[in-house]
């Protein structure tokens, strides 16, 4: 018999180191999954995830189900360790400001600046056809993990409004990709 993702973060919570290994075993592709995601690389998804299980051990205490289930917590943590990484990581160093300018002009000056941005030239190419707003809201809180009041702030407009540009701007890019499937197909 399978125990509950409850009882298991509580025998987390109280000590239990076999507990947290089921519990950890159970969720790891997820988290892991989810690391990539947002961070990219495979060693720096293996750290956010151990990261996030241990955030997880160590709030397992404070877990509230009438907050929404266990793995949506979880992931809520793995998604915030993700993004923690990403404004801490100085590798790669993006400046939102040569960003824009990219997105904002047809051809591009610097090809190399562009491979950072983006990896492909059809990413590239869907966000040059969305609105420059938009494209700046979509990228600022996909890639640099900005939060949408912080984009509200960065670009001086109410926080509804930088709401609505990263919510249309991603409905747009997605629907772009699925014609684009349709095509291809």
């Amino acid at each position: 018999m399978e125990v509950s993702d409850e009882a298991l973060l509580a025998g987390m919570a109280a000590g239990d180191p076999q507990a947290a290994t089921a519990f950890v075993r159970r969720y790891q592709s997820r988290v892991y999954g989810l690391a990539v995601a947002i961070v990219g690389g495979s060693a720096t998804a293996d750290d956010v995830a151990q990261e996030a299980f241990v955030r997880a051990w160590r709030f397992a205490g404070g877990y509230d189900a009438r907050r929404g289930g266990v793995l949506t917590w979880l992931l809520t943590i793995a998604r915030n360790a993700a993004i923690d990484t990403v404004r801490l990581r100085r590798d790669q160093p993006y400046d939102p400001d040569v960003l824009l300018a990219v997105l904002t002009t047809s051809e591009a000056s610097d090809d190399r600046q562009i491979e950072q941005i983006a990896d492909t030239d059809q990413v590239r190419a869907a966000l040059r056809r969305l609105p420059r707003e938009q494209a700046a809201a979509v990228v600022l809180a996909s890639i640099y993990g900005f939060s949408a009041r912080e984009i509200a702030e960065r670009e001086r407009v109410p926080l509804g409004t930088a709401k609505t540009r990263i919510r249309l701007g991603l409905a747009r890019l997605r629907d772009d990709f699925e014609v684009s499937d349709d095509k291809s197909a």
